[in-house]
């Protein structure tokens, strides 16, 4: 069982997700940042696979992170690539990524910063900074709406979001919000903000 409170009710729901997630490409899901991301080095996304092995098809070393061991393992079994290493590790510490010592030119958190509460939001802001190189690029999805059933969603602010960080020294170069695009999404009013940061 995954120590990480934000993952509650995924690991029940996996199979569902994962196929339903995986339905959006990366292009449709993040197309709004393609510009923004590296053309190649080291990143970290994870997920059902689908953005890892995107970044990996770009040029990417990738650190895919995943603490829903369902979600790691049959991610590792669609998207299979030299380039993705999977690791069982989640924020607010990240204590396994950041044990690498490695610096990360791309770092993509996508559906997930809402899955943290205030106090693990300003803890986990520095922890993915000091991951990151000189010149890196940080992107943000932040979810608004209502909440599913069984699953652990906080409210996020996208203000509090630029301001931590702000603090943690980073420069934000977008600032933009959407409606949904998966459908179930969409239909249940569920909309996002995009937020991409430099260091």
């Amino acid at each position: 069982m995954s120590a990480f409170a934000g993952t509650k009710g995924y690991s029940e729901q996996a199979p569902a997700l994962f196929e339903r997630y995986e339905r959006l490409s990366f292009e449709a899901s993040h197309g709004a940042i393609i510009g923004l991301i590296p053309k190649s080095g080291r990143a970290i996304g994870a997920g059902t696979g689908r953005d890892a092995a995107a970044l990996a098809r770009r040029g990417h070393h990738v650190v895919a992170v995943e603490p829903t061991a369902a979600f790691r393992k049959a991610a590792a079994l669609r998207h299979p690539s030299p380039r993705i290493s999977w690791i069982d590790d989640g924020l607010p510490d990240l204590r396994v990524v950041t044990a690498l010592g490695a610096a990360f030119d791309f770092v993509l958190i996508s559906a997930v910063w809402m899955h943290l509460d205030a106090q693990e939001r300003a803890q986990a802001m520095p922890v993915v900074a000091r991951l990151m190189a000189r010149g890196a690029v940080l992107a943000m999805t932040l979810r608004h709406g209502p909440v599913p059933p069984g699953r652990l969603i906080y409210a996020v602010s996208p203000e509090e979001t630029v301001r931590l960080a702000s603090q943690a020294g980073l420069r934000c170069l977008m600032n933009t919000n959407e409606n949904a695009k998966g459908y179930a999404n969409l239909q249940a009013g569920v909309r996002w903000s995009r937020r991409v940061f430099y260091r």
